[in-house]
């Protein structure tokens, strides 16, 4: 009826002859029984692009805290989105976030991960979910099947049920219930059932990622301190990586939201070229400047190191599992879409790691030019 008010005002009809307006538009609009979403002004598309328009995404962001999350957040915000942040950390300690968004574009929300009703009042006013929560390591309140099944599942399930249009989730490109890492084996089930709650979901599926705030590189750096002396099963000759750069990741996730296609599909993350991981170690000591001193170590006796890493009760430098994971060959998807299926160039190696290595250089070393470190080499299989 209002409908049709508007409508009649618009076109200046007499409100007398409001009533003579046909009856079967009428009933159309009553038959509507469709939940629509409501949409804050705020989100609808306009301006000419860039942090103070409206891209009208408004997109919530589980595991914005992480690694991955402060880069998919500034891409969110330089597009001008508004954007809602679940966090269970101090808000002083994710500060950092808040000048990625224009000015009230942020909103940081406490929320519980085991709380039904925390999980749709954080997304309820969203009309874009994107799950990256995850965990390098498991604790006694969150298992790996909490991090990597359990809460995608509950996210997922919400976000079908409040109409959410674009659900992007995180998996791994080596997930695979066969796998002798943990991490791996829950992802592949939490990526199966985040499919059978929301069937469109966007599955992403990247490499290990590198970057400046990485656990790959950097964890292979700081090997230094134990005696310049890098443990590597097998010497690392027979696992074969292909990393991704961590911006390339972020890209992928903002356009796949942008994308209108993108539902529903999988995509495989990958670096342009593959490493052995015994080449990739010691390309990452010569651009650090430092002496690369790999030996053989067993797989048994390198879990039992790592077992006592893990009784750490802060963070874990290391962990058994962690292990298995960084010694596992990166899968080949050669039926899935990838990085230029996006409209993305990714970024070689050998073009970012200055930026995540520079710092482990010595002082005689900091300015030394990148040329003089021989590239990778790169295999094939």
């Amino acid at each position: 009826l209002a409908y049709v008010l508007l409508i009649c005002i618009f076109r200046r009809v007499p409100l007398i002859l409001i009533g003579s307006c046909s009856s079967a538009v009428l009933s159309a609009a009553s038959v509507t029984t469709v939940p629509q979403r409501k949409l804050h002004h705020a989100v609808i598309p306009k301006g000419k692009g860039g942090r103070s328009s409206s891209s009208g995404i408004a997109a919530t962001v589980f595991g914005a805290t992480g690694f991955l999350g402060r880069y998919v957040v500034n891409r969110l915000g330089r597009i001008g989105s508004q954007i809602v942040l679940p966090h269970r950390c101090d808000q002083y300690d994710i500060m950092y976030l808040r000048p990625m968004g224009d000015l009230g574009q942020i909103i940081f929300m406490e929320w519980d991960a085991r709380n039904k009703e925390s999980i749709k009042r954080a997304l309820e006013h969203s009309n874009v979910v994107i799950n990256l929560v995850g965990r390098e390591w498991e604790t006694s309140n969150y298992r790996y099947e909490d991090v990597f099944v359990t809460i995608p599942q509950q996210i997922a399930k919400a976000a079908r049920a409040a109409g959410i249009t674009k659900f992007v989730h995180m998996s791994h490109l080596n997930a695979d219930i066969r796998s002798p890492s943990k991490y791996l084996r829950n992802k592949a089930v939490g990526e199966a059932a985040v499919r059978d709650e929301f069937p469109d979901a966007i599955i992403m599926k990247p490499s290990e990622i590198f970057g400046r705030e990485d656990r790959f590189f950097n964890y292979y750096a700081n090997m230094r301190w134990f005696g310049n002396a890098v443990p590597l099963i097998s010497l690392g000759k027979k696992t074969v990586k292909q990393p991704v750069h961590v911006v390339d990741v972020a890209k992928a996730i903002i356009n796949a939201v942008r994308d209108p296609d993108a539902n529903g599909k999988t995509y495989a993350l990958v670096g342009p070229n593959r490493y052995l991981l015994h080449d990739l170690v010691e390309y990452i000591y010569a651009v650090a400047h430092r002496p690369f001193v790999p030996y053989p170590l067993p797989r048994p006796l390198y879990h039992l190191a790592a077992q006592f890493f893990a009784m750490n009760p802060f963070e874990p430098w290391t962990t058994a599992d962690k292990v298995d994971r960084f010694h596992t060959t990166d899968l080949k998807y050669p039926g899935l879409p990838g990085l230029e299926d996006l409209g993305i160039t990714p970024s070689t190696v050998e073009q970012k790691a200055i930026e995540i290595l520079r710092r482990h250089r010595r002082f005689r070393y900091l300015e030394a030019d990148l040329d003089e470190t021989k590239p990778a080499k790169t295999v094939n299989y």
